[in-house]
């Protein structure tokens, strides 16, 4: 199994070294990365200027890594069809993120957003973040990925998917099971805190607090809330089917 590994917190995040070193016992692994921590950058991609790639010692391992100047779904693209052109990976897994990544969040998502450029490309794909940023380890969290990209790859049925976990940052033995889930609904409470540059012009941080929001049972919300690791289902065709046929019996001619 040819393993692809990249990430939105940067090449030489923590996460991403653990869950490289456990992926070396399942297949040959890859690292393609950004070069910076490039967190809630979505699904773009760099078109107006030139995408710069380094071949990087990956700490203290011999896996082959690259440092790239883009996001997460620049890495991707160009290790798919440049860089690994004549190795095609068999999987692509976007981690560990530090941090979750649930909800309607996975929209702005540049973890995810790597796992969806893997699917559109005809890839299996899985990402995987931690429930919180309270992180004492990321090595629970990696082995668990191992066994879900041995099941994923021998599949067959499970094609056109992207597999979203949220691993709960409490110890092993307190994590209560693993459930499949929907996407939840995640809300911000923004702030936007003006400050004046040298010349008095104003520019803005941008802050915000999640929104307690009343949550389906079977989100992936509540299931990491109650201490299970949520395993997500998702798919980039973005098409509102339930509105599909209510839209084409409306009157367009008027």
């Amino acid at each position: 199994m040819r393993i692809l590994v990249t990430n939105d917190d940067g090449i030489f995040a923590e996460g991403i070294y653990d869950l490289a070193k456990a992926l070396q016992d399942i297949g040959e692994v890859i690292v393609a990365a950004p070069n910076s921590e490039r967190s809630a950058t979505g699904h773009a991609i760099t078109i107006h200027h030139p995408l710069r790639v380094d071949k990087v010692r990956f700490f203290d391992t011999t896996i082959e890594a690259y440092s790239i100047s883009g996001t997460p779904a620049d890495c991707v693209k160009l290790a798919v069809e440049a860089l690994l052109k004549d190795r095609r990976p068999d999987i692509v897994i976007s981690g560990i993120n530090n941090g979750p990544n649930l909800g309607t969040d996975v929209i702005y998502s540049g973890t995810v957003s790597a796992a969806v450029e893997a699917a559109i490309m005809d890839i299996d794909s899985i990402a995987i973040s931690m429930g919180s940023t309270n992180i004492t380890q990321y090595t629970d969290a990696a082995n668990f990925v191992c066994r879900i990209a041995k099941e994923i790859i021998h599949n067959n049925d499970i094609k056109d998917t992207i597999i979203n976990i949220n691993y709960p940052t409490c110890p092993k033995e307190e994590v209560k099971g693993v459930k499949v889930t929907t996407l939840g609904v995640r809300k911000y409470e923004n702030t936007f805190i003006e400050r004046k540059d040298p010349r008095g012009n104003s520019y803005y941080w941008t802050s915000g607090n999640v929104v307690d929001m009343e949550q389906n049972q079977d989100s992936d919300i509540l299931a990491l809330q109650n201490g299970y690791i949520s395993i997500t289902p998702i798919h980039f065709d973005l098409t509102h089917f339930k509105t599909f046929e209510k839209i084409k019996k409306l009157n367009f001619q008027k």
